[in-house]
């Protein structure tokens, strides 16, 4: 792994001290008062290049500035109706922490559809998560468990996953990307649960493609990973969907409010409400316009646009040989993979 000398990072803030004034507005909501931990995060990113991650850094300033994304969090998915089908299309939830503090993120890889609403509303919805996790999670876990949190982990459910997920390949590289370029180095690891085998076959082609840093990143669980996960964190923290094994979020049946997807979850009401309260803030006068937010969607190939691609590509190539239904449910992983 990359070691970032105190030089390095000197280097680095000594080149931020002399961007423009509107760059230094916006960085104040993406260090959260500790620029040492976004220098490292974007140094990184750049295998230790000072000059090449002073350039990330300031093309992710950029970003947000014409694109406005310090605004984006008073800005709330209308109506309700809406959000709610969102929610129930682009599986991203919270169900907990970790004991060590570190916020656990859960994803519906398997069962998101996407096909609710435009792109540009899941892009919306995704950077809302980002934002907020940023500017309102991670400051609150940190003053809750008394230490400096400014990461998290990410447990992605691949129950149902099927060939008809490639569809959806666009939309995931674009969320890839805006990642990678603007949101480095913020997982600290990702648990891939329910898998069916095709994805183990595929993962075994991909991984060895990954760079050392994101390879060591991933694990692929046995089954709806409970015993692993019951390692790092309470039971209360587990996703529904690793509740019990075979349970599967398509098999879930419990109340909405413990679907951590569902937006009757507390963790997506208080995420709604708090929009909706910057927004009154924002606009105390006029009313809150139905209507996506535009974001200009990066062109470069990141390492996370390259990872689905080439994951999707092996899993297309996989689904022809062996003449694979759509349906992947039936084939679980019974053993480790990692």
């Amino acid at each position: 792994m990359c070691v970032i000398s105190e030089e390095s990072i000197a280097q680095f803030e000594a080149l931020m001290e002399q961007v423009d004034e509107s760059l230094k507005t916006t960085f104040q909501n993406v260090h959260q008062g500790c620029t040492r931990d976004t220098y490292l995060r974007f140094l990184i990113a750049r295998e230790g290049n000072v000059a090449n991650a002073h350039k990330m850094l300031v093309d992710s300033l950029n970003w947000r500035v014409k694109n406005e994304i310090d605004d984006i969090l008073s800005k709330p998915i209308i109506p309700t109706e809406l959000y709610r089908s969102i929610r129930d299309s682009q599986l991203i939830g919270m169900p907990g922490y970790t004991k060590e503090g570190l916020p656990v993120f859960a994803f519906g890889a398997g069962l998101s559809t996407y096909d609710k609403a435009s792109v540009h509303y899941y892009v919306q919805s995704h950077i809302q998560f980002n934002e907020y996790r940023d500017r309102v999670i991670l400051p609150a876990a940190s003053k809750k468990y008394g230490k400096r949190i400014s990461k998290s982990l990410k447990v992605l459910d691949m129950t149902g996953l099927k060939l008809s997920a490639l569809n959806q390949i666009k939309l995931l590289t674009i969320i890839s990307s805006i990642d990678d370029l603007n949101y480095p180095e913020k997982v600290v690891a990702y648990y891939i649960v329910n898998a069916p085998y095709i994805f183990s076959a595929c993962w075994k082609v991909v991984k060895p493609l990954l760079q050392e840093r994101t390879r060591k990143k991933v694990q692929v669980l046995s089954g709806c990973g409970q015993d692993d996960l019951l390692k790092i964190m309470d039971y209360s923290s587990l996703p529904h969907f690793c509740r019990r094994e075979g349970s599967g979020s398509s098999k879930y049946s419990g109340s909405s409010s413990e679907n951590c997807y569902s937006l009757d979850h507390p963790f997506h009401q208080q995420l709604y409400d708090y929009i909706k309260q910057q927004a009154l803030l924002r606009r105390p006068v006029r009313p809150v316009k139905q209507g996506s937010v535009h974001v200009d969607f990066p062109d470069a190939v990141t390492e996370g646009t390259e990872f689905v691609q080439t994951l999707a590509s092996e899993f297309q190539k996989f689904g022809k040989q062996n003449g694979l239904s759509q349906s992947l449910d039936d084939l679980n992983i019974n053993d480790h993979q990692a």
